[in-house]
């Protein structure tokens, strides 16, 4: 019987769910800090095998973890040590902000999912794009060519209005895209007032756009880009996004982002009422985001990269989507409740389902 689990259940499931956060998250940084990461290491190091092309970068594993998590910059190279082939900071905004009040992030246990509504709560693109640099120049050093990957997620900054978002976006890009291995517009989160109206072509095309040309100016080179997009979309509009991506020659597509649905959920009505707004992770997204990943890679094949994210928990949901289409894989809200081994139990399952495979062909 696995430990974390029992430990999840005694010690974290009856604390404030973002107090929690703060307390795991600064565990995993300590042990990094102490030198025990490197340790650790040795057990959670993604087998060679494992290694991934995509946008132009090597991945030491297929699966990452997504944006959310570490929202700041702040344990990037602590997170590495556990595993991820890459790790997506954000959502950063062109502004220090605060994000919505307390409290705002809650479990629902019996559905292995959470309902947050943050607010992108960050320090700013300014403040973060040190952080960044400097675990990227500590990963360089440590691994090499092999290192894992860093992806930075940016958002509009509450205060500012949707007529104004590209400038707002740009902001970010000039910040971030220097230090930034690939850069991911997010226009999908439902806890910022108006955000998804982004998703429409008119409104996406001039704001790709607009970070596409600020991004490769202050980077010097063409930096990686991508959208990430919500499982709420119809799928047609879903099929506007995908020819959109083609024409203006993005990189990648990520899908999908929290939905705002609460259809299905097993928890008790009066739970998730008790929750209230904001946008649902884990289990419950499995289906509609495998739904979308389907559709974009009938729409583009293999001309985009597509990232999927929704529902991942182990490593035969990561094949699931790999042989559904997807490039790489990432995971959130299943690293709250299976802890900070998580990462390395869905690498050896990959693994071993890449031994099989080869033994078989054989």
């Amino acid at each position: 019987m696995r430990f974390y689990p029992l430990f999840f259940r005694a010690a974290f499931s009856w604390m404030d769910a973002e107090r929690a956060h703060r307390i795991g998250f600064g565990a995993i940084r300590a042990a990094h800090a102490c030198g025990l990461g490197r340790v650790l290491e040795r057990l959670t190091a993604p087998a060679a095998e494992l290694k991934t092309e995509a946008l132009g970068l090597t991945f030491p594993s297929p699966f990452g973890l997504a944006a959310g998590f570490d929202k700041e910059g702040r344990g990037i190279e602590a997170l590495a040590e556990l595993g991820f082939g890459h790790i997506e900071v954000g959502t950063i905004t062109g502004q220090a902000q605060p994000g919505n009040p307390r409290p705002r992030l809650f479990r629902l246990v019996e559905d292995r999912a959470v309902v947050n509504r943050m607010g992108f709560n960050n320090d700013g693109a300014a403040a973060v794009a040190p952080r960044i640099a400097a675990a990227r120049a500590a990963l360089e050093d440590r691994y090499g060519s092999g290192r894992p990957v860093i992806g930075v997620n940016i958002g509009k900054t509450k205060l500012v209005e949707l007529e104004e978002a590209a400038d707002d976006y740009r902001l970010s890009a000039r910040e971030l895209a220097p230090v930034a291995d690939y850069l991911v517009v997010n226009v999908s989160s439902p806890n910022t007032p108006g955000l998804r109206l982004l998703q429409s072509v008119e409104s996406l095309r001039p704001l790709l756009e607009a970070v596409r040309a600020e991004s490769t100016a202050a980077a010097g080179r063409r930096v990686p880009l991508l959208v990430k997009i919500a499982p709420d979309l119809s799928d047609e509009d879903v099929d506007d996004v995908a020819r959109l991506a083609l024409e203006l020659e993005l990189d990648g597509i990520i899908a999908t982002n929290t939905t705002i649905g609460r259809e299905g959920l097993t928890s008790p009505a009066e739970k998730v009422e008790a929750a209230g707004t904001g946008g649902l992770s884990g289990a419950p997204l499995k289906a509609r985001s495998l739904e979308v990943l389907t559709r974009l890679r009938a729409s583009v094949g293999d001309r985009l990269v597509l990232v999927a994210v929704g529902g991942v928990e182990t490593a035969d949901d990561v094949l699931e989507r790999l042989e559904a289409g997807a490039s790489l894989v990432q995971g959130y809200t299943a690293f709250l409740y299976e802890g900070p081994f998580w990462a390395s139990r869905v690498n050896r399952g990959l693994a071993a389902a890449r031994l099989r495979l080869a033994a078989g062909a054989r």
